[in-house]
């Protein structure tokens, strides 16, 4: 599925007087993940917007086709793009992420650049401390070779039942790699692992900005990638900012829970804490 350029998406939000709402995707996937998300948020009355990560091909045919341009984007340069699409809107956004978009998200968040935000089983930053044995699994389709801290990698069909699917059925699963899965970056990945080792790392958050803005986690209960321990670890980093801070645990999901059959309800978990400061 091919989206309007970012440019043309935030011409389109300005143009519209809507609040706006930024859709951050993470590894593995591109910004049409969201595509029925943004569907909602604008029946609700928001103008979404769907950056892609710098290079980010349109569609999945085309990514599987050339998995090198995923290669050498690290957290910090896909951070400071979202932040400089995000400084072309009229006005403080609600920022939704996914994964390591989830980290994204905290990251504008912490720079004072979000009016709310959402962050969906949140790629962990430096301080959150847990390291499940199911993440690291999943971390080391990558990180066990150090060559892939610069290629692009893309996941097996068993790795993303693992790391993604473990929630839903075979035929879904099937379905929805078939559908979404794209290579990614290796570099974030190691830029996580060793960001409480790496004082100068990329992969931090400003916790205590009081400009941060009102910020929900949530987790799904059967996550492989981000378990709860994660989330609920970057939840503490967090809860010390003034403003509200929450989390909410969605029961019998994985990490494809914002793409698989039971979006909507995590879709409108978002929604609803959105609308409350927007």
């Amino acid at each position: 599925m091919t989206i309007a350029s970012d440019l043309e998406q935030i011409e389109a939000a300005n143009a519209s007087g809507k609040p706006p709402v930024v859709f951050v995707h993470g590894l593995w996937l591109l910004p049409s993940s969201w595509q029925r998300w943004a569907e909602v948020f604008a029946a609700a009355g928001y103008a979404p917007v769907l950056p892609g990560w710098p290079d980010d091909p349109d569609t999945v045919e085309e990514a599987n086709a050339h998995p090198e341009v995923f290669a050498g984007k690290s957290v910090g340069q896909v951070a400071d793009h979202v932040a400089s699409l995000v400084a072309k809107l009229d006005r403080k956004p609600a920022v939704i992420g996914h994964s390591f978009g989830g980290l994204i998200t905290q990251i504008t968040a912490g720079r004072g650049l979000s009016a709310v935000s959402v962050a969906i089983d949140p790629a962990p930053f430096r301080g959150v401390l847990p390291l499940p044995i199911s993440a690291l699994r999943v971390a080391s389709a990558v990180i066990g070779n150090p060559a892939n801290y610069h290629r692009a990698v893309p996941l097996t069909y068993d790795q993303f039942r693992y790391g993604f699917a473990n929630a839903v059925s075979e035929e879904e699963a099937r379905e929805l790699y078939a559908t979404f899965a794209v290579p990614a970056s290796g570099e974030p990945l190691f830029q996580a692992a060793t960001a409480n080792v790496n004082p100068w790392t990329e992969a931090k958050v400003d916790t205590g900005n009081p400009s941060r803005g009102p910020l929900l986690i949530i987790s799904g209960e059967k996550d492989h990638t981000v378990p709860w321990s994660i989330a609920n670890a970057s939840y503490k980093q967090q809860s010390d900012n003034p403003g509200v801070t929450e989390i909410v645990e969605i029961p019998e999901r994985g990490h494809s829970l914002t793409i698989d059959s039971g979006w909507r309800v995590v879709a409108d978990t978002a929604l609803e804490f959105v609308k409350r400061f927007s």
